[in-house]
């Protein structure tokens, strides 16, 4: 059977989250309904992670096995066609190895968190962003972000509902770039933690408020307990923006 890797887009606020859900309406769920409009047998669509409610995506990776050989943009537009009611949209589907894994050959995750910085309420990107009308001061959120970087244990910033079997990660890289009033950490390693950059998001606002200072990042995460953890925050502000694949075309 051909499997195909698809790359896709979502506005989380509709879903409960990518995982269908006996009490909730899944990314998932969605997607599945709509390829077996063309594609009855195909039984389950596996992604490269998890979001939760009302997380974004711009570059969820998945893949799915079908009977007919399609030509890529064909069946893009086919899937998409059947999405129209939705709030999802395959921006490109590409043949892969029978083998290939959207989940495990994946070599690196890249998230996106959005703060948009200002008085006034947020009308286009309400929904989009975390909004925050105090001012942050973004170099002390980079020097707090700095402790975080390398192979650590991420006890702290894990939800206690988190089903990794470690708490240790590698972060490879966390960014913080502001332009105006909006504010974007970017952040990228090769597996997440549940809740994981929902926490270190929520962790640097408080030192971009001054309530913590940046060395006190440092000393949460050394602490590996998650009552020493800021507050999580806000899904709305959260994209899985890019998932890496070393291998795959």
């Amino acid at each position: 059977m051909p499997r195909f890797k698809l790359t896709i887009e979502y506005h989380g606020a509709a879903y409960c989250g990518w995982q269908r859900q006996d009490n909730g309406y899944g990314v998932q769920q969605a997607l599945e309904e709509a390829v077996r409009r063309i594609e009855p047998t195909v039984e389950k669509i596996t992604a490269a992670g998890r979001t939760d409610a009302g997380v974004h995506a711009t570059g969820q990776v998945v893949h799915l096995d079908v009977v007919r050989d399609w030509e890529p943009f064909d069946l893009a537009k086919a899937i998409n066609h059947f999405l129209r009611q939705e709030r999802i949209s395959v921006i490109e589907a590409e043949p892969v190895a029978e083998d290939f894994h959207a989940r495990f050959d994946a070599r690196a995750r890249h998230y996106r968190y959005k703060i948009i910085q200002r008085r006034a309420p947020l009308a286009v990107e309400d929904g989009l962003a975390w909004h925050i009308k105090a001012p942050l001061d973004v170099q002390a959120m980079q020097e707090g972000a700095a402790h975080l970087i390398g192979n650590h244990d991420f006890t702290t910033f894990r939800s206690i509902n988190c089903q990794a079997k470690s708490p240790v990660k590698t972060m490879d890289e966390i960014a913080i770039a502001y332009e105006g009033e909006r504010i974007d950490i970017t952040l990228r390693a090769r597996s997440f933690l549940h809740n994981q950059v929902r926490s270190i998001a929520g962790t640097l606002e408080r030192v971009g408020k001054g309530v913590w200072s940046s060395d006190q990042v440092r000393d949460a995460l050394e602490a590996k307990d998650r009552s020493a953890c800021g507050p999580v925050a806000p899904s709305c502000g959260l994209y899985l923006e890019r998932v890496i694949y070393e291998d795959a075309p």
